[in-house]
């Protein structure tokens, strides 16, 4: 293995098409800057900076290569292995660019596996993105060794050396409380790459609604949504509570199945493919209610882009803000996050947020602790269990009904079982897992080749319950 320069940047090529939120496929859309906010980088200060970093590569590399052979021969000889571990390959490198250096597609390609591990680690250096600051002193995980790791799949067991072998994994973090116990990257993947969310955003957008209640932003989320966004007060989904959008259980009819055609793909060329349109008309569309608001269960992106909309009315100023004042600097983010923007500026919350794994997992660590950190209430802890836990009112949101494995509360997927644990789920396999009792959280990133794969997941979860059975006691 060769331990990657921290700050390196590989070759990328503009790219014009997103991955449109939820669990979709990538879009169309415009190659051009955001407006650049008071002192916020603009895309092409950013490129001149990856560009720059070219010419201290071959130091840096040189400077790694000793840290990566150590800590390879530590790893032989059986000794624990602080710190993150990098490699530059990882399963079927060869297919996802290696030998480019893992480049990032343009319109055409970037959902191409040629691309994937390259858009999905600068997604926000290429697509207008709002910035979200780190935090002035940045909060430090403490580190120890963790025991091997071992699972069970499919009659055999495995090591996660083995499930990094066999799964395209660019970032997999386990941290129990305060200290890190694995971090491990491939692909070149560092520890400054900033890895794109997808879906999980949709978990962060409905954390900061329960912020936004906390403070009176929001009266109620009972309220219909033109409460607060009144260019949708003729819709359908305007008369929509915000409590039934947070649970998808609308009723309006939306269709997410990832072929191109359908209405995700709709909304995303819409946000993205400079049709004009601003992010109001563009939910307004979708505007046929199939069933009654609060019973039924169906995934649709849209719901949490209106929710976003919430958000920016109620609080006045961009949700990248919110969060960078409301959580990201409360829980000492170690480096600068990005959101996506559409053409008016606002944030596509059904997707689209980047950070790195460590930051992740700090988000992790608060959602473990039912939203407080280091003894402050970032988040109302009420909202977490409320947010967390179906309710008998709404039974048919429990694992096993909603989806035939998972549940789903607001906007957080819920496992079965009797404990209380819940995840954060992406297209391609970006992943949070938390366990609130034993406050382990594990983030995984990856470039799965297929946009949704439910099978996929039938290992990871392998993995979490072997590392709760190791680690949780």
């Amino acid at each position: 293995m060769l331990r990657s320069a921290p700050h390196q940047r590989r070759n990328a090529l503009p790219i014009r098409s997103p991955c449109c939120g939820g669990r979709s496929r990538l879009c169309g859309a415009p190659s051009r800057d955001a407006a650049p906010r008071p002192g916020h980088e603009t895309c092409g200060e950013k490129n001149m900076k990856r560009h720059l970093c070219w010419f201290a590569l071959p130091l840096a590399l040189v400077a790694g290569l000793s840290s990566a052979i150590g800590q390879e021969a530590a790893r032989a000889a059986g000794d624990a292995v602080l710190g993150p571990v990098f490699s530059n390959t990882g399963p079927n490198a060869d297919i996802y660019g290696a030998a480019a250096g893992f480049p990032v597609g343009d319109r055409a390609t970037a959902g191409q596996p040629h691309y994937l591990v390259g858009t999905y680690s600068h997604f926000g250096d290429v697509f207008p993105s709002r910035l979200v600051r780190r935090a002035t002193t940045p909060w430090q995980f403490k580190r120890a060794p963790g025991p091997s790791i071992s699972y069970n799949f499919r009659s055999e067991r495995l090591s996660i050396e083995n499930y990094l072998a066999r799964n395209p994994i660019t970032g997999l973090l386990i941290a129990r409380g305060d200290t890190i116990l694995y971090e491990h990257y491939q692909y070149a993947r560092t520890d400054r790459d900033r890895f794109l969310s997808q879906s999980m955003a949709k978990t962060i957008t409905a954390m900061l609604i329960g912020i936004a209640v906390s403070e009176g932003k929001i009266k109620s989320i009972d309220d219909p949504v033109s409460t607060y966004v009144a260019g949708l007060s003729e819709t359908e989904y305007g008369k929509t509570s915000i409590r039934d959008l947070l649970h998808m259980s609308s009723g309006v009819a939306f269709k997410e199945i990832y072929d191109g055609n359908d209405d995700i793909a709709q909304l995303s060329r819409d946000l993205f493919g400079g049709s004009g349109k601003d992010a109001v008309t563009s939910v307004a569309q979708f505007n046929t209610r199939v069933a009654p608001p609060g019973t039924r269960w169906h995934y649709a992106s849209v719901e949490t882009e209106i929710l976003g909309l919430v958000l920016r009315a109620v609080t006045g100023g961009p949700v990248a803000d919110y969060l960078q004042d409301k959580i990201w600097q409360a829980i000492g983010a170690e480096s600068d996050a990005s959101w996506a923007i559409d053409s008016t500026g606002q944030e596509i919350t059904f997707c689209c947020f980047n950070a790195v794994l460590r930051d992740y997992a700090r988000f992790g660590r608060l959602l473990a602790h039912d939203g407080a950190w280091e003894g402050r209430q970032v988040i109302p802890r009420q909202w977490m269990l409320d947010a967390t836990t179906v309710q008998p009112a709404v039974a048919y949101l429990a694992p096993g009904t909603a989806t035939p494995y998972f549940g789903y509360g607001y906007q957080v997927w819920l496992l079965p079982g009797e404990a209380r644990r819940f995840a954060l789920l992406g297209i391609r396999g970006q992943i949070i897992l938390v366990d609130p009792v034993s406050k382990l959280v594990m983030v995984h990133t990856a470039v799965r080749q297929k946009p949704s794969e439910p099978s996929s997941y039938a290992e990871t979860l392998a993995l979490w319950f072997s590392v709760l059975a190791q680690l949780g006691k």
